[in-house]
């Protein structure tokens, strides 16, 4: 051989090679563990409907709920996350509906407790659902979403889902000094171990149509829009503020919405403080990747379990996505 031929000492793509060894040097996984199921809630008894944006999903009765619920159990997810669908005679200006103990999270979550004890329950706190003009707040006669006064609604809505046994309580309405206020609330009326998991860096983003459908707050919000409290696309640091300041408040966990487009975010949000970090892959960032799998543009198992990966890079400890099911079975093979 001659001398002066030349070696790569260093050659990458040897332990890229085989199966065996990219298994060995892999630096993120996907489980069951990492899954929070998002599902969408409505009275009455045997109903189910299709959501025309989100195809797969639905929104369905306690009773069906109860069916999703077990087959998550038996699947290994760890959590679902209630939002729900209020009929138009339950929306008013001032949101009574969203602290009713008997309205349908509160029984909702009753019900799943008491089939499911071992499964995690997550309630969206906001008013969104509840309000007749879609906002996530009480409003004043400009239409301005009025801070102090939505907070001291939001306190009696998260009671309300303690006191039904919700083990998160999930404040995503961005109202300022709103975890603080509930974790206070909470300790005085001695829900200790209730957590609040903050969605502390939700932007005002246009990735939620699809949701809005869902939940019925589409039709309501109309043109208005929610940047005045949601968080601004453009900024990066002002999330870090964000989360500081729910973190010291009392949040237990923290969320950034929405996920693909903001994994910087995320990575941040990790590096930065270290606490249970969550992403909520959105609806418009599910009715992509469905649309776009139905129309044979994508595998679909392929990109949504590299999308998985990616917030798992990115430092999410768990992820809400619609796909959580589907994720899950393609695990178990």
């Amino acid at each position: 051989m001659s001398a002066s031929k030349q070696f790569l000492m260093s050659r990458p793509r040897r332990m890229r090679r085989d199966a065996f060894s990219r298994r060995l040097m892999r630096e993120n996984v996907i489980t069951t563990n990492d899954l929070i199921y998002p599902v969408f809630v409505l009275d009455g008894e045997q109903r189910q409907e299709e959501v025309a944006s989100m195809p797969g999903v639905v929104r369905q009765s306690i009773d069906h709920l109860l069916q999703t619920a077990a087959e998550c159990v038996r699947l290994g997810i760890p959590a679902l996350a209630l939002f729900p669908v209020v009929d138009q005679a339950g929306k008013s200006l001032d949101a009574n509906e969203a602290y009713n103990p008997q309205g349908l999270v509160p029984r909702a979550v009753r019900a799943l407790k008491q089939a499911h004890p071992e499964l995690g329950i997550i309630t969206d706190v906001a008013l969104d659902p509840y309000t007749t003009h879609g906002q996530d707040g009480l409003i004043d006669d400009s239409g301005y979403v009025l801070n102090d006064e939505t907070v001291e609604v939001l306190i009696r809505q998260a009671l309300c889902h303690a006191e039904a046994g919700a083990d998160v309580v999930a404040p995503s309405d961005m109202m300022d000094g709103r975890i603080g206020a509930i974790r206070e609330a909470l300790e005085q009326h001695g829900h200790i171990h209730t957590r609040i998991l903050a969605y502390s860096a939700k932007y005002a983003s246009a990735f939620y149509g699809p949701f809005r459908d869902a939940v019925g707050s589409s039709s309501n919000l109309g043109r208005g829009n929610k940047y005045s409290y949601q968080m601004d696309p453009a900024n990066s640091n002002e999330a870090l503020v964000e989360v500081a300041l729910d973190l010291e408040q009392g949040a237990d966990m923290v969320m950034v919405k929405p996920g693909m487009p903001y994994l910087d975010i995320v990575r941040r949000v990790k590096d930065e403080f270290g606490v249970p970090t969550y992403a909520y892959q959105v609806s418009g960032e599910y009715a992509m990747l469905k649309a776009a799998s139905q129309n044979g543009w994508l595998d679909e198992q392929a990109c949504v379990m590299e999308a998985m990966l990616a917030f798992k890079r990115a430092g999410a400890d768990g992820i809400l996505t619609y796909f959580a099911m589907d994720v899950a079975r393609w695990l178990r093979g």
